[in-house]
Formats: C-alpha cells, structure tokens, sequence
C-alpha cells in the first residue's frame, strides 16, 4: 500500500540521512587524521630542529669557553713577557758597559778613572732596572751545559774538569722569568 511504500521511503530517506551522517563524520575524521598526522610532522620537525638548535647552542657554548680560555691564556702570557722586546735591546747596552768595564784601571788617568766610576754607576742601575723587571743572567760557569739556556762553541779538555761543564761564557745568557730571553754562548 501506499502508506507502506511511505514508510518505506521514509525509512530509506532515514537511512540515506544516516549514511551521509557517518560519510560526513568519516570524512571529517579522516581530516583529522590528516591533520593530526600534519601536526605530528610539524611537532617531529619542530622537536628535530630543537634538538638541532641545542647542539649547535652546546658546540657554541664549548667553543665560547675555548676561545675565552684561550684569549686568558694569551693575555697572561703577554702580560707576563711584556718586557721580552725591551729585554732584548737593553742586552746590547749591558754587554757594551761590561765590556767599558773590563779595563785595567791602573793605566788609566785619574779623570778617566772618574769617568769609568759613573759608568759602574749607570751598569749598577741599570742590572737593577733588569731585575726589577725579572730578567736575569744565566748563570752556567763552572755548572753542567744545559742546552736549554745554552749553546756551546767549542769543546776543550781541561784537567780536573769532568766532560760537560761549562769553563768559559764568551756572552752571557738572560732569563726573562721563567723564557730564554738570550742564550749564554
């Protein structure tokens, strides 16, 4: 009957109803899943580049400390033998007094005897001025040659001499602190 058919109809339209209902909801879960596996791309990427991010911060870190440590390092070294250069070219001056100095006094005249007093003055300053300032002269006469302060010319036996000391300084040698500043010959 018609009424049947109706119903029928109805109950088809229903179910058609139903269908599109679970199509649509299907549909916007399998958008969700899209975008749900969308967002857990960007999060895997996002927590790569993070962790990315934090060893480059760690390596940079490190290299931070290196560098400062180096840069410390380099300060305190300059610091330290900031005289070096100085050092060097006062030695020149000092060997020239020394040598001034080596002169037999009793030929001499009484002014150039004065003389050679102020002299003994200016070589007395300035050893001072060179100790004040941590340079030193090797002292290596009579003691075993080192070749880390020295640098020998020529070897001679001498009797009651063991073989390896030092018996002649034809330059004297300087330390400036702890570094050769000049070698003794």
């Amino acid at each position: 009957t018609m009424e049947e058919k109706l119903e029928e109809k109805k109950d088809l339209e229903d179910k058609l109803e139903e269908v599109k209902k679970k199509k649509e909801r299907m549909f916007k879960r399998q958008e969700k899943k899209e975008e749900l596996d969308k967002k857990d791309k960007l999060i895997k990427d996002l927590s790569e580049g993070i962790s990315e991010l934090q060893n480059k911060l760690v390596f940079a870190q490190a290299e931070f400390a290196n560098f400062k440590r180096r840069k410390e390092e380099e300060t305190t070294s300059m610091l330290k033998y900031k005289n070096y250069e100085m050092g060097l070219e006062l030695l020149s001056v000092l060997d020239s007094l020394e040598r001034a100095l080596m002169v037999n006094e009793e030929s001499l005249s009484e002014d150039v005897k004065k003389y050679l007093s102020g002299f003994k003055i200016m070589y007395n300053n300035l050893v001072g001025i060179m100790n004040k300032f941590e340079i030193k002269e090797i002292d290596c006469l009579n003691k075993e040659f080192d070749h880390n302060t020295s640098q020998a010319l020529m070897t001679e036996h001498v009797d009651g001499v063991d073989s390896g000391i030092v018996i002649e300084v034809l330059q004297k040698g300087y330390m400036l602190k702890d570094k050769v500043l000049r070698i003794a010959l």
